[in-house]
């Protein structure tokens, strides 16, 4: 892979607690002169967040390909570094806890109720399925399949043990062995805001194949990169706080790949996937940014001086995250909406 030498990280390099202290070479690869999706040199900065908000962040860049449109973070996180990242949410999790209300239910079923046109399953995969969350709305819709789960945290073994699923897949899809027991073993496999944080997304969209019966379906919702709230001077990188995206594929560019592995678009839909979190996001990103890191050097006040901060911003936030909700059923007809939904369906030859 043609890369360029990493630039020097400004930000702190000491590990979170528990975590090896190795500089940045532990938690970013080296920083990459071309698209990962096709390959194109040329290559354009869209976002760049100097200062990390976490001790293994590093600086934040966000590259966009000038001919494919793909974007992706530049370097990307390692491995080893990302599991601890999905732990930390922007503003100490208070986004995060706004993102979990009804409304994430409602979308849940609404993405089941997507599936009624065609036989009811018996068998379903949701990959980065954390805590079980979308099997249990979307039994109310398919009460007659077996949902599991697959998740790279080991939480997903309160998932199964709550009845949230049948069976928990602890790891990554890729996997040679995982890939062996589940292969060709599911009617659908689902990926909800996962497939943007793997690595490689070809890779994971094969995997799904894999595991997936031949005409069986796969249904995968993203970030849209197109979407309107995106193209806003300065709001361009409300995804990528931490934890952040590793990639934001265009519709287009993730239509092509699931045609060339063997399947059948059978629908597309930029409405419902919409996820409420712009406004309360680009606050929470922003305060995130301006309060004093919790785990700076420096006086003890100053972490109380950011518990102080985040109790008067809450209200804030809230009061955004609101207006996120009320502004969801018109925003989600609109160019503004966030978020897409492709359903596909594996060739019977398909191998």
């Amino acid at each position: 892979m043609p890369a360029v030498p990493h630039p020097p990280d400004t930000g702190r390099s000491a590990g979170c607690p528990g975590e090896p202290a190795q500089g940045t070479e532990w938690f970013q690869e080296r920083r990459r002169a071309d698209c990962p999706w096709c390959r194109s040199t040329r290559l354009r900065t869209r976002l760049r967040v100097p200062g990390p908000v976490h001790p293994t962040s590093g600086a934040v860049a966000v590259d966009e390909c000038r001919d494919c449109g793909h974007g992706f973070r530049n370097p990307h996180r390692t491995a080893g570094a990302l599991t601890p990242h999905h732990r930390d949410h922007p503003l100490d999790g208070l986004a995060e806890r706004l993102l979990t209300t009804p409304g994430t239910a409602r979308r849940h079923r609404a993405a089941a109720r997507a599936m009624l046109p065609f036989p009811e399953p018996e068998s379903w995969l949701d990959i980065g399925t954390g805590d079980g969350r979308f099997p249990r709305a979307a039994r109310e819709i398919l009460p007659y399949t077996s949902f599991d789960g697959l998740d790279g945290d080991p939480g997903i073994e309160r998932a199964r043990a709550a009845g949230r699923i049948e069976e928990a897949h602890h790891g990554n899809l890729t996997d040679p062995e995982i890939l062996a027991r589940l292969r060709s073993r599911y009617d659908v496999v689902s990926m909800f805001q996962h497939l943007e944080h793997t690595p490689d997304p070809r890779a994971e969209l094969r995997a799904a194949l894999t595991v997936l019966r031949p005409g069986g379906h796969l249904l995968v919702e993203v970030p849209d990169p197109g979407c309107a709230f995106a193209a806003l001077p300065g709001l361009w990188g409300v995804g990528y706080g931490r934890p952040g995206p590793l990639h934001l594929m265009p519709l287009v560019n993730l239509l092509a790949e699931v045609e060339a592995l063997g399947c059948v678009i059978v629908t597309t839909d930029r409405r419902e996937p919409h996820r409420p979190y712009d406004l309360s996001g680009t606050l929470a990103l922003a305060l995130d940014r301006a309060l004093p890191a919790p785990d700076a050097p420096g006086p003890a006040f100053r972490g109380l001086l950011r518990s102080a901060l985040t109790g008067a911003a809450t209200p804030l936030v809230a009061t955004a995250a609101v207006l996120d909700h009320t502004l969801a059923p018109l925003l989600r007809r609109t160019r503004f909406s966030n978020a897409y939904r492709v359903i596909a369906r594996k060739a019977v030859s398909a191998a």
